[in-house]
């Protein structure tokens, strides 16, 4: 059983946080000194890739909070107050590879924003939490523990972008293909009005020709925006459509590895099984010869 102990200095004063044993996919922090209560600590998904599974997230409390509600008597406290809190951290490295944290919903069971004191001393003790997980020889059993629970329900979410996101680009590809005929309406009435303006000027006329909010200039200037615009963000929804996709087919890829590693891993166990037992058989019927 792991019980290692992590002395962690913050702004209340020393906090002093206790590894208990691994929990399939967690480790549980019981914490002492300067605050009082349990951090819960587990992997995840990267931020910007959600089939990568290299971060660690702690949360305020005894559970994974994005997966269930801690009650608010469970919640970590200030040992001299009397708030519980929630919030978590996520610690990840970047393309370089350095550290990254980002810190989501510091706040009370009452939902009111703690104090600048009190938000620093529980950003030290989860990522304190975060950094020594992230150091254990068991991380890779966390995050791929972590892996399994988050696939179904990051599938659903993936299929649901895939599909939004192709939606969006069609949306914006009609869009783009109405600019088309548009600017061309807008064009010929402006070269309209700008003949009718040569051959008999009048001040009418030349507001209709100028550039100012509701005039022809502008409507012509504003759909020569639209057309490119349409195209460039329908391409954009397009990629977004195409990394979900491919982050999907990841997650899948990666639990058929699984499930055939575990297949060979039962066939190689069975297999071994059957020559102790063959080899047992030969030895039984040697020993038993007259």
């Amino acid at each position: 059983m792991n019980r290692d102990s992590l002395a962690i200095e913050t702004p209340a004063g020393p906090v002093h946080a206790t590894a208990g044993p691994l929990q399939d996919d967690a480790v549980v922090f019981e914490l002492g000194g300067a605050m009082r209560g349990q951090v819960h600590v587990t992997g995840t998904h990267h931020p910007q890739h959600w089939d990568r599974f290299t971060a660690v997230r702690a949360c305020l409390g005894p559970v994974n909070a994005y997966q269930d509600t801690a009650p608010d008597d469970a919640l970590p406290r200030l040992a001299r107050g009397s708030s519980g809190y929630r919030g978590s951290l996520k610690l990840y490295t970047d393309v370089v590879g350095r550290p990254e944290v980002s810190v989501y919903s510091m706040e009370t069971a009452a939902g009111h924003e703690p104090s600048p004191k009190t938000a620093a001393t529980l950003t030290a003790v989860l990522q304190a939490c975060t950094e020594h997980v992230m150091q254990r020889e068991d991380l890779p059993a966390i995050l791929t523990a972590s892996r399994q629970r988050d696939t179904p329900a990051l599938l659903r979410f993936l299929a649901w972008s895939t599909a939004h996101h192709q939606a969006e680009a069609a949306r914006y590809e009609r869009e783009a293909r109405a600019a088309r005929p548009a600017l061309h309406a807008a064009v010929a009435a402006w070269w309209t009005a700008a003949r009718w303006f040569i051959s008999r000027p009048h001040p009418v006329l030349l507001l209709v020709l100028a550039d100012h909010p509701g005039s022809l200039s502008r409507t012509v200037a504003v759909e020569q925006w639209r057309g490119p615009y349409f195209r460039t963000t329908a391409a954009r929804e397009h990629e977004y459509a195409r990394r979900a996709q491919a982050e999907a087919d990841s997650l899948r890829a990666q639990a058929r590895a699984r499930s055939s590693a575990r297949a060979s891993g039962s066939a190689a166990v069975d297999q071994a099984r059957r020559g102790a037992r063959q080899t047992s058989e030969r030895v039984h019927h040697d020993l038993t010869l007259p």
